[in-house]
């Protein structure tokens, strides 16, 4: 049985009577326990010195660390006992193998997630490109976090492996455009397409149903998108597609183990296999061909003012610093 395993079943009582009887436990995990996992990662980053990945690593973490306990940022004033469980509704957990993932969508979550789903089988694992799309959103397919008891949810944030991946706050934005808005998606139409061509694109009566509204060239423009994010809203969260990173993944509240990157994603993901032992097991399914670039982010932002572009940026601005994205100056220069 591995070592996370074991100590998942001393310190999860059975019952209230059984609190008692793993206190004492509990406060030698908090000294011992942090010891473990310090000597395997200074085993795990031996065996890999000089690897531009490890070294990577250390500077986002480093990036992310100063950025959180530097001022402006007001979640590092917060702690955990200070989320609703509803905040951690993006973190997946593997038990098995000690893994906590928080998803960010449109940052490669799908195959992540494809990968979560893979390891719930048995060994030899199946090629995570083989789960279906349908059955890679299904919420009840997985574990999350915050199902379970808060002193759980903080043994298992102590001791399991966590990490994210994130991208380019505007590039992330175009993709999110592209998929809900560029393509015939009826619940995003609904929900949200038809409220922007009210507003933003002079249609006071838009089609019915997405089919309809492409069959009569009526569509959501980029410009019109960024917009509805500019939009006050009070109390009214965006959806997690466009949501800032930060406040899905708390970033500055979860000490994270691994970052990724989507701008260096295959080799991130061979790395973070192999820090989880997997390396042999499965191999992360290649990145779309199609993937948004850096490079066309200025042809977006053509039609976007710029004004609206620096609001914009302000808006995902903690988004840029804490994972160490470029100030896109040439884009909000006058």
């Amino acid at each position: 049985m591995a070592l996370h395993q074991i100590i998942y079943q001393r310190i999860m009582p059975q019952g209230p009577a059984a609190m008692e009887a793993c206190r004492g436990f509990l406060l030698l995990l908090l000294f011992v326990g942090p010891m473990f996992l310090m000597l395997s990662i200074y085993q795990w980053d031996m065996s890999l010195e000089g690897r531009e990945g490890v070294r990577q690593q250390e500077l986002r973490k480093q990036q992310l660390r100063r950025q959180c306990d530097g001022d402006g940022f007001a979640e590092e004033k917060r702690s955990l006992e200070d989320i609703n469980a509803r905040h951690l509704e993006n973190l997946i957990v593997d038990d098995n193998y000690g893994v906590i993932y928080c998803y960010i969508p449109k940052v490669a979550c799908t195959n992540w997630k494809r990968v979560f789903l893979v390891l719930n089988q048995s060994k030899p694992y199946p090629d995570p490109m083989s789960i279906p799309d349908e059955n890679v959103h299904i919420d009840s397919k997985y574990t999350f976090l915050n199902r379970f008891p808060k002193f759980e949810i903080k043994a298992k944030l102590k001791h399991y492996t966590k990490f994210l991946y994130v991208r380019d706050p505007f590039v992330r934005l175009i993709s999110a455009y592209r998929d809900k808005f560029q393509h015939q998606n009826e619940q995003f139409y609904q929900n949200v397409g038809k409220h922007i061509l009210r507003r933003y694109g002079h249609h006071s009566d838009p089609p019915k149903t997405v089919h309809e509204a492409f069959a009569s060239g009526v569509h959501v423009s980029f410009y019109n998108f960024i917009q509805y994010l500019l939009e006050p809203r009070t109390g009214r969260p965006f959806d997690p597609h466009w949501r800032q990173m930060h406040r899905l993944c708390h970033p500055c509240l979860i000490q994270y183990d691994f970052i990724g990157h989507q701008e260096t994603l295959q080799q991130d993901a061979e790395l973070l296999l192999k820090i989880l032992r997997l390396e042999d097991d499965i191999k992360f399914p290649p990145s779309y061909k199609n993937m948004t670039s850096l490079d066309s982010v200025s042809d977006w932002f053509d039609t976007v003012p710029l004004e609206d572009r620096r609001k914009l940026y302000e808006l995902y601005e903690e988004d840029f610093r804490l994972f160490g994205y470029r100030k896109p100056d040439e884009l909000l220069d006058g």
